[in-house]
């Protein structure tokens, strides 16, 4: 009933969300993997993205934080495509589909393109394994999250076309 009682309330765009969903997913992203390369769960290091560019700031903190927000920028173009394929979506199997489907195109289509990047069979099984966690989490983290305020703006719709009817 208390939900019913604040339907008037203004609530964000849900691209507006879309768009945070993907920073925050890369952000994180990024700094978990920084987590996990320098506590050796994977030979991966999330500072492959700087390899095309020259310079030894790439492995101090400048790097890590430069990273961290291409990371932050890439995923909020990974969260538009789920928000335009996969929003109305009500699983959560949805979004570990969507992870691992990213997972399958870095490693097996795009790998040749990333400078750093090998052949996901050219790393030793925990990275394997640490790899694809990371990407099916995040595709959960993205997929729920905009899949979950999809259907939440759609309930506030309702109530609203209803408390307009009577």
């Amino acid at each position: 009933m208390e939900k019913e009682k604040n339907v008037n309330k203004t609530h964000m765009n849900l691209m507006q969300l879309t768009i945070i969903t993907g920073l925050v997913a890369g952000i994180l992203g990024s700094l978990i993997g920084f987590f996990a390369h320098t506590f050796k769960f994977t030979d991966i290091n999330p500072d492959l993205i700087l390899a095309p560019f020259q310079g030894e700031w790439k492995e101090g903190w400048l790097g890590i934080v430069i990273a961290t927000l291409l990371y932050g920028i890439i995923s909020i173009v990974v969260a538009l495509l789920y928000y335009f394929t996969l929003r109305k979506q009500k699983s959560i199997i949805w979004g570990a589909v969507f992870g691992a489907v990213i997972f399958l195109l870095l490693y097996f289509v795009l790998y040749p393109i990333i400078p750093g990047l090998d052949q996901i069979w050219k790393y030793p099984l925990l990275t394997i394994v640490t790899e694809v966690c990371f990407f099916i989490l995040y595709g959960i983290f993205i997929g729920y999250s905009i899949s979950y305020e999809y259907q939440e703006q759609q309930y506030w719709e309702k109530i609203k076309l209803e408390q307009q009817e009577s």
